[in-house]
């Protein structure tokens, strides 16, 4: 059975269809990446995994329960789906460290003495050691994304979502991010990535999807997407991005 699965999924802003009837199976371990251009669904069915959207038609399961019914408590899903963005979105008037411990402890009422090891632990295998008691605008770009990073992992989630997570980043930035990923990727952690960095998604990915006007045109093993795509519109967007 797959881990999160969703099954001819929809969605409408007004007369805006942007999800077109999605089917998706999402495997333990898997690291699946989301390629297409700006506007092609991508940031949206993100949000719709962890329920930042509701669905308008179909379905979502995760481990095979329905979370898509409407009235769902949200919570349960989103300790167990994390999501990092583009903006980094952490509190300005906390420290890196603060930050972090913040949802473990409001939402899952655990307490600092047990949380903050765990914190720092992380702090110290992405190279933060030194950076978690500063204020984000003491942080470069490339730290305050790897805390954003830090900050979902310390939920301990199943699964974890990145949205564009470069892509706001200076060049000389975007590497030591994708360097986090691939270490999450080495262990095993079921990964969706919305991204531009097709370097990164033929390197890495288990499966890449091109979307195109809300549905998925094209998905398939990284090296036949990028080597040999068998639709024309993939060939079309791989030949401006590449």
């Amino acid at each position: 059975m797959a881990l999160l699965e969703l099954r001819a999924v929809r969605k409408a802003f007004g007369d805006h269809l942007v999800i077109d009837g999605i089917d998706l199976s999402i495997a333990t371990g898997e690291m699946t990446c989301l390629i297409g251009a700006s506007g092609s669904g991508k940031s949206t069915l993100l949000k719709l995994m962890t329920l930042l959207e509701p669905v308008d038609d179909g379905h979502i399961y995760l481990d095979g329960q329905d979370i898509s019914e409407p009235g769902l408590d949200p919570q349960p899903v989103r300790q167990r789906i994390g999501i990092v963005f583009q903006q980094y979105n952490l509190f300005p008037h906390m420290t890196a460290l603060e930050n972090t411990l913040l949802a473990p402890r409001r939402v899952r009422g655990r307490s600092a003495a047990e949380v903050t090891p765990e914190a720092e632990a992380l702090f110290d295998r992405f190279g933060l050691a030194d950076r978690m008691h500063h204020y984000p605008d003491q942080l470069s770009g490339g730290q305050q994304q790897r805390v954003a990073i830090v900050r979902a992992l310390a939920m301990q989630p199943e699964i974890m979502l990145f949205d564009e997570i470069t892509s706001a980043l200076d060049p000389e930035l975007v590497g030591e991010v994708l360097d986090v990923l691939r270490s999450l990727r080495a262990e095993g952690m079921t990964m969706i990535l919305a991204t531009h960095e097709m370097g990164f998604a033929r390197e890495l990915a288990d499966r890449v999807c091109f979307l195109d006007r809300g549905r998925i045109c094209e998905e398939g093993p990284p090296d036949r997407i990028f080597s040999n795509p068998s639709e024309p519109r993939t060939r079309a967007f791989l030949s401006r991005v590449l």
